[in-house]
């Protein structure tokens, strides 16, 4: 076992249990403020999830984001390699990219979906759909002007929108200041209630998607419901816990429906906000090692045209400090206690 104590029954896993009977999983904290849950379920199919709680109030917590660069917005790198470069800990990928070319070191160079801040930069803007060079149109997943999660720099997170009454499509409607933030296809979670995009329905909080993708889909053939691996990020009613979430399509898992994976993050990990972000190939969580501080990628990377996962257009990044060793926890306890008696005696 790699992480430093392991913990033996949370709250998220009781509820994981509950929802899930047939579940096996594993819960570690490998640094102050990161619970690792390793989840696999056998219904309704075999799966795989690796979902890191980040509790936004923990010392040492903080983000970040890929930051513009090259011709267009970002240069791909991997989610190992952006976390090992960043000195973080742990990393997801998030925002849908293009050119997804292969070799990606033929064209490194990509453009975002959606709004991405780095540090308080704009790398991307909020993008109507078709996004501006993207190239097919996406719009058949990925909605016009999609709301972002943003993390500003003191971690207080929440949802936040485009501003449509400015034209450069970078403000937000909400009092906060873009920091960090991070978009995907679709708020799949708005206030508690599963929102999963409808095709040609005006009254989805998201707006529209456009019918006649690449495979035709409607509302009875939705790109949604299609099993595959996905990333998602929620966020707690109370904005005190960060969701990242991924399950496989590979290594003997066999994907889900964003959908079920809304369900989830709803149902078992409390979140009241959540988005879609790029899955597939694109899926991808990955792990500094607390001991050896050798970052791998802990999920099943279904991109087999690369070793290590796939050069993603963007990830986000955890930075968190060790768990401290039982016997600094007991020392601690031990001068605490001290303390106290040596004001009892004074009084």
């Amino acid at each position: 076992m790699f992480c430093k104590r392991m913990v033996v029954m949370g709250v998220s896993v009781a509820a994981a249990m509950t929802a899930a009977a047939h579940a096996a999983v594993t819960v570690t904290t490998p640094y102050q403020g990161v619970t690792l849950i390793t989840r696999t379920d056998t219904t309704p199919r075999p799966v795989t999830m690796h979902v890191a709680e980040i509790d936004l109030t923990a010392p040492g917590i903080s983000f970040g984001v890929t930051p513009s660069s090259g011709t267009k917005e970002t240069t791909r790198q991997t989610t190992t390699d952006f976390v090992t470069q960043s000195n973080a800990q742990l990393g997801i990928n998030v925002a849908f990219f293009d050119p997804v070319a292969v070799p990606a070191s033929s064209n490194p160079q990509v453009y975002l979906a959606g709004m991405i801040a780095s540090s308080g930069q704009v790398v991307s803007k909020f993008d109507p759909q078709p996004a501006p060079g993207f190239t097919p149109n996406q719009s058949y997943a990925i909605v016009s002007y999609a709301p972002a999660l943003n993390i500003d720099a003191s971690n207080k997170a929440m949802i936040v929108h485009r501003d449509a009454s400015q034209a450069d499509n970078q403000h937000i409607l909400e009092n906060t200041t873009l920091w960090n933030a991070v978009s995907g296809s679709a708020q799949i979670i708005t206030d508690g209630t599963v929102t999963i995009p409808q095709y040609n329905d005006a009254t989805h909080p998201d707006g529209l998607l456009t019918p006649g993708g690449p495979a035709s889909y409607t509302n009875t053939h939705s790109w949604y419901d299609l099993i595959n691996a996905r990333t998602a990020i929620g966020l707690t009613q109370d904005r005190k816990t960060l969701v990242l979430f991924t399950v496989d399509i590979a290594g003997g898992s066999q994907g889900m429906s964003v959908g079920e994976v809304a369900n989830i993050l709803k149902n078992d990990y409390n979140c009241f906000e959540a988005l879609n972000l790029d899955g597939g190939g694109s899926t991808a969580m990955s792990l500094r090692n607390p001991s050896t501080g050798v970052v791998s990628e802990i999920n099943a990377s279904s991109d087999g045209n690369y070793v290590g996962g796939r050069p993603e257009g963007v990830n986000l990044a955890v930075f968190a400090v060790p768990v401290p060793e039982p016997a600094s926890i007991a020392l601690l306890g031990l001068g605490a206690a001290a303390l106290g008696l040596r004001r009892r005696k004074r009084q």
